[in-house]
């Protein structure tokens, strides 16, 4: 049996749905000092007080947004900062202990990690033991993350302090990052390698055989 829809019902509906979120990105803009910010259905946002928004934040649905100040025992003083015309997809996750930067102009594709602590500690003193669960280590053992303007990060893409992310970059689908990424440099692949870099005397993106042949 074939459903019907009325279609006066139905554009009442989408109307009432679309002023919703209208209102709701202006009072969002009003709380967070952040004029043109807008955040999709299912967005999560953590510790604002520790998180400052540039302008024209646009996030398409699911955001996972937490500057972390307490887990357990440990207390943290965690400040992102998220700079003009920033664009995340969908199901994006940042999360910071410390310090995560995100310049001007930056995308984000769908479900992009963004760390700078890990559960657990892995290298210098005090690591954390396999025996204990890692929902109850602590925190740490990562570094701060600067991420340049005009930045793209493709889907499913992990970034993963200390790590600076230069001016320019891209980072392609599914890549895992923890090295830094030189201006105007993309990297792809587990873990991220330069593959092209951007020519300015002749404006092309240029493979960088020697490392693609290693």
């Amino acid at each position: 049996m074939r459903s019907q829809t009325n279609p006066i019902v139905w554009t009442a509906f989408l109307l009432a749905d679309r002023f919703f979120h209208k209102a709701k990105s202006w009072a969002l803009a009003y709380l967070f000092r952040a004029p043109g910010i807008y955040l999709g259905r299912g967005s999560r946002v953590h510790g604002s007080n520790c998180i400052t928004f540039g302008r024209n934040f646009y996030v398409h649905s699911n955001l996972w947004l937490e500057a972390v100040l307490n887990y357990r025992s440990q207390c943290f003083s965690p400040t992102i900062q998220i700079g003009d015309d920033v664009s995340f997809s969908d199901g994006v996750h940042v999360t910071c202990i410390e310090s995560i930067v995100l310049g001007n102009g930056i995308l984000l594709g769908s479900r992009v990690y963004i760390s700078d602590h890990n559960h657990g500690i892995y290298t210098g003193v005090g690591q954390s033991h396999p025996s204990e669960p890692p929902a109850i280590r602590q925190l740490g053992g990562a570094g701060p993350v600067i991420i340049g303007k005009n930045v793209w990060i493709g889907d499913n893409a992990i970034i993963l302090g200390p790590v600076v992310i230069g001016e320019g970059a891209i980072v392609a689908a599914n890549s895992v990052v923890r090295k830094d990424v030189p201006p105007q440099t993309m990297v792809a692949g587990v873990p991220a390698r330069p593959i092209k870099q951007f020519d300015q005397n002749t404006a092309t993106w240029n493979s960088l055989d020697t490392i693609v042949h290693n």
